[in-house]
């Protein structure tokens, strides 16, 4: 792969991470947080978004096929890419190298996901509803496997905004990139509280 064609798939696999990818976790955060409210908040959340007009055409042109080249096109970088001390120092080089093990984690938490919430419901014509969550939850290791998948992804976002806006020259200063770099940690735990305070609300 040439250097320039290198350079625009790496643009796009960052863009799309952000628009739409990062955007429907946020709003999946949301919907799945409304579990603390109870079992029919969620339940009437769930039930708007797949009452959502065209949803299959949303869910594979907005979804599905911006997060699979996002997976499959970050496995290739993670297998190929060099951390870069020189430029970046230590704690980014630590992010840099998480961000390609949480990636490779979620390729297979997100199909788990998938499978599970969608893939065995359409087959054995199952509602998603709070109960649904519950069940999956109410086992040990499957409810560990989701903490950690929450914050992987969590995690994978808000890095993958700092990479957003580096590589999109936003932030070409190391002062700004140290700032943002700040920034996209709170932005993590933030979303992490929101994403495991609804696993607990399940249980």
């Amino acid at each position: 792969m040439s250097k320039n064609r290198e350079f625009y798939w790496r643009r796009l696999h960052s863009l799309l991470g952000i628009i739409p990818v990062g955007l429907f976790l946020m709003v999946h955060l949301v919907v799945n947080h409304f579990a603390t409210r109870g079992a029919d908040a969620f339940n009437n959340a769930s039930n708007f978004m797949e009452s959502l007009p065209f949803l299959l055409i949303m869910e594979i042109f907005i979804i599905y096929l911006p997060l699979m080249f996002h997976a499959f096109y970050g496995i290739y970088i993670a297998f190929t890419a060099k951390n870069n001390p020189k430029n970046f120092g230590t704690l980014r080089n630590y992010l840099f190298i998480l961000q390609r093990f949480t990636g490779i984690f979620l390729v297979v938490f997100i199909a788990w996901h998938v499978f599970e919430t969608k893939i065995q419901t359409a087959i054995a014509g199952d509602e998603v509803n709070f109960d649904m969550m519950a069940n999956i939850l109410s086992n040990p290791w499957m409810f560990g496997f989701y903490i950690v998948g929450i914050v992987a992804a969590t995690f994978h976002l808000a890095n993958g905004i700092w990479s957003f806006l580096v590589s999109w020259g936003f932030t070409q200063s190391p002062k700004s990139q140290q700032i943002v770099t700040y920034v996209t940690l709170v932005i993590f735990l933030a979303l992490s509280v929101v994403g495991v305070q609804a696993l607990l609300a399940f249980r």
